[in-house]
């Protein structure tokens, strides 16, 4: 059974710097399929985008040989898409996060099995596969791989992405890591790099996951998912992980990115005068590392 939810989300009255409101659409196709939300610049609709990747394969039997044929699907360039996966596991994680009693250990642990099943649901549908025919030990049989020449690229925005993003190369079967370091003045909320460790280009093509795992008022994430754009990376190809995400800035990168994919563990609908989610689950590096 289908269904369609409109809500508006709108900041609270103690936060005027976040003034603007946020229209949000959810979306679900069934019960059980993920929540999806699609925020909106423009008043034009159309399908949400989808890239599907198959291979066309020479018969082999102990190794896999195969070339890449690209099949692309209508896409919409003209919206983001946020997706918040409704699996029980999910909800339990998130809120073990958000329990204040919570110790540090376990607030980590809880933080890296929320970002596996995101990145799972992430990647549905978007990783690059071969094709073919190998022989078992009782018979030949069909298969179907992730494409190893092709790694995609995790990109922790330090401290708290570490956690999140911890998990990644466990269920990921080709991955490179490049970590960013951004700070956020308390007075001014605004985002400064300290550490950069992004290549100067990526390759044509690269499929990008930014973990950070709360977005709150979008400083940070704008900055991050900007320092990817300047290396060749376009909307299209980014996947965002966040644990907890607030409209302020699911509006900025709805504004700023079209075709931006977000997956978020949930949306909360309050950012403070200090920046901080409400409720939210308090400031994740220092829960995650015990400072």
């Amino acid at each position: 059974m289908a269904c369609s939810i409109n809500i508006t989300l709108r900041c609270s009255t103690d936060t005027p710097r976040f003034g603007d409101t946020c229209h949000l659409q959810f979306q679900s196709p069934n019960p059980r399929s993920p929540l999806l939300l699609k925020l909106f610049p423009s008043s034009i609709s159309h399908h949400p985008k989808k890239i599907s990747y198959s291979c066309t394969r020479r018969r082999s039997f102990v190794t896999v040989k195969s070339h890449m044929a690209t099949e692309e699907k209508p896409i919409s360039e003209d919206r983001m898409l946020v997706f918040v996966p409704p699996h029980p596991l999910i909800k339990h994680w998130v809120s073990v996060l958000r329990n204040e009693q919570t110790p540090s250990p376990i607030f980590r642990n809880a933080m890296a099995e929320l970002g596996r099943l995101l990145i799972y649901e992430a990647s549905r549908d978007w990783l690059p596969t071969v094709t073919g025919e190998i022989q078992s030990p009782m018979g030949v049989a069909s298969v179907e791989f992730v494409d190893p020449r092709e790694p995609v690229a995790v990109v922790p925005i330090l401290r708290a992405g570490l956690a999140l993003a911890e998990h990644a190369t466990s269920i990921l079967p080709a991955t490179k890591t490049f970590h960013l370091g951004i700070s956020r003045d308390e007075e001014t909320l605004q985002p400064t790099i300290y550490l950069n460790k992004l290549p100067e280009k990526f390759p044509e093509g690269s499929r990008v996951f930014v973990v950070d795992p709360m977005l709150a008022t979008g400083g940070t994430i704008v900055a991050s998912v900007n320092l990817l754009k300047e290396r060749g990376v376009e909307n299209k190809q980014i996947r965002v992980i966040s644990a907890v995400a607030a409209p302020p800035a699911l509006q900025k990168l709805s504004e700023k990115f079209p075709g931006l994919y977000v997956y978020t563990g949930i949306i909360d609908p309050t950012v403070n005068d200090k920046g901080f989610i409400v409720p939210g689950l308090g400031d994740a590096g220092d829960r995650s590392f015990g400072t």
